[in-house]
């Protein structure tokens, strides 16, 4: 198998990495418990996108036991400017990985599991069914466990979002990533409007089920743009969002536009909840998984609270 690493990008000249602020200084992974987690994720020959995406999260996540799995193997259809996984051929789906990922979180004791995958545009269904399996599988090794997906957009592949809705996970998350002026050169095998409208479907076809997405900054965007995406997704009736600093992984990346301070998430944290999210989580080390089971407890007191409150 020939995999190639963003070829779209290969004839740009490198981006020097910029130097991080001290408030993004994170700790390297050192614990025993974070390579107990690697062990087992070795053993059971699963991907993470903790390793796959570089997340800077990952000592700390790691540590407590707390992984996102990526399915439908380690290799994406497309070559997102900002990411960090491999593009090329993809791989072959192992079908026995619903399984070994059900045998993950029932050995690591998740009380909330988040996962996501590559991009297939290969498959006809994009990889639904694929998802659909992983969450029937854990919810049969793991009952208890609440389950978090975070899908592509499976953009053109009909009635791939049913068959995930139809799978029954806890939260539904798909990330827009960015701002929509700024699509073609982040993220340009997407389309914004399609991914905005996957989320609304979610909702026509499960009311009661938690809807998130995500939001880089300093990639160029303007505040006025995303504050416009705040609307768009609360039209779509998105509970959750998550705002997080871009962090450019190579030189052959996309450039970091500036590093967004602190300050400035909490105003974007404070934008957002004013717009009616029942949960918003902005900081510049926050991603889309990050705290994941922490914040569904959040989320669903929130709603709660929310209901009390309209009675």
């Amino acid at each position: 198998m020939t995999t190639i690493r963003h070829p779209e990008k290969a004839h740009r000249p490198d981006n020097p990495v910029k130097r991080k602020p001290d408030w993004i200084r994170v700790k390297a992974p050192v614990s025993r418990e974070y390579h107990q987690t690697r062990e087992l994720m070795r053993r059971l020959k699963l991907n993470t996108v903790c390793e796959e995406a570089a997340c800077p999260n990952i000592g700390e996540c790691w540590a407590k036991k707390h992984a996102t799995v990526m399915i439908l193997g380690s290799v994406c259809t497309r070559a997102c400017s900002f990411c960090n996984v491999a593009t090329g051929r993809p791989d072959r789906l192992d079908p026995h990985e619903p399984e070994h990922v059900a045998e993950a979180v029932a050995g690591l004791g998740l009380s909330h599991v988040v996962v996501t995958s590559v991009d297939r545009d290969d498959l006809e269904d994009g990889g639904a069914e694929h998802f659909a399996r992983t969450i029937r599988a854990i919810r049969a090794a793991a009952p208890a466990t609440t389950i978090e997906v975070l899908t592509p957009d499976f953009l053109k592949k009909q009635g791939a979002v049913e068959i995930v809705v139809e799978a029954g996970p806890d939260v539904y998350n798909h990330n827009l990533e960015t701002v929509p002026r700024l699509y073609p050169e982040v993220r340009p095998g997407a389309r914004y409007f399609a991914s905005l409208r996957l989320l609304d479907r979610v909702k026509e076809l499960n009311p009661a089920m938690f809807t998130k997405s995500g939001l880089m900054v300093g990639l160029g965007e303007a505040k006025e743009e995303v504050h416009q995406v705040m609307d768009d997704l609360r039209a779509a009736n998105v509970d959750f969002l998550t705002i997080g600093q871009y962090l450019q992984p190579t030189p052959k990346h996309h450039a970091v536009a500036g590093f967004v301070t602190p300050d400035e998430f909490a105003a974007y944290a404070a934008m957002a909840m004013g717009k009616g999210f029942l949960l918003v989580s902005a900081s510049p080390l926050t991603r889309s998984s990050h705290h994941a089971g922490e914040d569904f407890a959040r989320l669903r007191e929130a709603r709660r609270a929310r209901l009390s409150a309209a009675e």
